[in-house]
């Protein structure tokens, strides 16, 4: 009897603890029901202004720049790159669209054509400027802006940041055409700097693994040449 009783007790304690966290909880409600009541209305009128801003200003701001870019790509396309850069006086080129739109979707892609288009003009600087201001999650295109910051750097005859961005490149999405082509770049270059160890390594990479890709089906070639100026060391 003493135990049941003692449990009876233990119970009886338990739901006394229960109601006094519930009055406690109670409590302070009551005495910050302002700044509760402030908080809530805070965050409603967060989450109806981001759908509001997204709805009523991004999303017309993206069709804008849509256009813009139409006729920017063109040029583009058409190797006009100054006018693709900077417009035609009646449509904007990717600078100013970048500059406008910077927000946007569009906006976003135009520093991947800006910097792609400064690479082919040979103005390197700005090409790795605009391409490491583009983000993206792309299985291609974000490999490939990647890659183009690794050929400007080579083009400025910084060889190991340009073997750094091309590895980056064949490891940011694994896939049979980016990876093997940036891959394949990086051994070029690591031979480039003597280190053969390196460069073998990668060629192996691309033979085991990417052997379908069209880096693959020629790499022993690679291989041999790497392995003979090794032996040469």
């Amino acid at each position: 009897m003493a135990k049941k009783k003692n449990k009876e007790i233990s119970g009886d304690q338990r739901l006394e603890n229960i109601g006094e966290t519930l009055s406690k909880t109670e409590e302070f409600i009551f005495n910050n029901q302002k700044i509760i009541g402030i908080v809530i209305t805070i965050a409603i009128v967060a989450i109806l202004g981001y759908f509001g801003y997204t709805r009523y200003y991004i999303a017309p701001k993206t069709a804008e720049a849509a256009e813009q870019m139409f006729h920017a790509q063109k040029y583009f396309e058409a190797d006009s790159l100054d006018k693709a850069l900077y417009g035609d006086g009646n449509s904007l080129g990717f600078i100013d669209i970048i500059s406008e739109y910077s927000m946007t979707k569009p906006g976003n892609l135009a520093n991947y054509y800006a910097g792609i288009s400064f690479l082919k003009k040979n103005d390197f600087e700005q090409a790795i400027e605009y391409l490491g201001d583009f983000s993206a999650d792309d299985h291609l295109v974000s490999p490939m802006a990647t890659g183009a910051i690794g050929d400007a750097y080579l083009e400025l005859g910084d060889k190991d940041k340009a073997a750094a961005y091309y590895l980056e490149a064949a490891n940011l999405d694994d896939n049979g055409f980016t990876s093997p082509l940036f891959l394949y770049k990086a051994g070029q270059v690591y031979e480039l700097l003597g280190n053969y160890d390196k460069a073998i390594s990668i060629y192996n990479k691309i033979k085991t693994k990417y052997y379908k890709s069209n880096e693959g089906r020629s790499i022993e070639k690679n291989i041999s040449r790497a392995k003979a100026l090794q032996n040469q060391l």
